[in-house]
């Protein structure tokens, strides 16, 4: 079981595929996508913290922290994750650090309390549904900082599995939902436009 677990909203991608533009800003539902992710992570874990690069400035209303990458230079969702990482280890009794994507706005209500069933000391807990694993939406040991940060000083890969993969994890399913007649992955993400006007649609399904 893990101890008192963090919560970390990555929100630190590029958004090429929305031309630009923060994604998760946009609104859904009349809310601005964060604050739906906020929403659902808020009651899973003890704090937040919210990973951008981008100007500061737009995030200053969602009441949690802004964290940049410590890694000069895009270096992708594992940059990400060792800020949340660095910053949990000065929080006394955070033993885990729970990781969101900022443009997933149906993950499970759950997430948190099923992850952290499977803890086990010094391996990454990650999500999966649909015979695809998800490893933004993973619990990390906030032990394994040190270990991420010569990973990403030294291996000539960002890729976030194959560090979980050499930490050692273990994988949680989550099962697709029904949104009325709409089957819905819970971890359905949002990449372009398409992706948004399909999320508008899901979004006004029950909860």
């Amino acid at each position: 079981m893990a101890g008192q677990i963090a919560g970390l909203i990555l929100a630190g991608g590029r958004s090429s595929r929305m031309g630009g533009a923060d994604k998760t800003l946009l609104e859904l539902g009349g809310r601005p996508l964060i604050r739906q992710v906020l929403d659902r992570l808020r009651p899973q874990v003890s704090q937040i913290i919210i990973n951008t690069n981008a100007d500061r400035a737009p995030f200053a209303d969602f009441s949690a922290e802004i964290v940049a990458d410590p890694i000069a230079g895009y270096q992708g969702p594992l940059a990400g994750i060792l800020a949340g990482l660095e910053w949990a280890a000065d929080k006394p009794g955070t033993t885990h650090l729970l990781s969101v994507a900022g443009d997933t706005p149906f993950f499970p209500l759950d997430l948190a309390r099923r992850l952290s069933a499977r803890a086990v000391a010094g391996r990454v807990t990650v999500a999966a549904s649909n015979t695809r694993v998800h490893p933004t939406f993973a619990l990390w040991p906030v032990s394994l900082r040190d270990a991420l940060a010569a990973f990403l000083e030294s291996s000539d890969t960002r890729r976030v599995m194959t560090f979980i993969e050499q930490a050692g994890l273990d994988v949680v399913d989550f099962p697709v939902e029904q949104r009325g007649a709409v089957t819905v992955d819970p971890f359905f993400n949002i990449n372009t436009p398409e992706d948004l006007a399909e999320a508008q649609r899901l979004s006004g399904g029950a909860d």
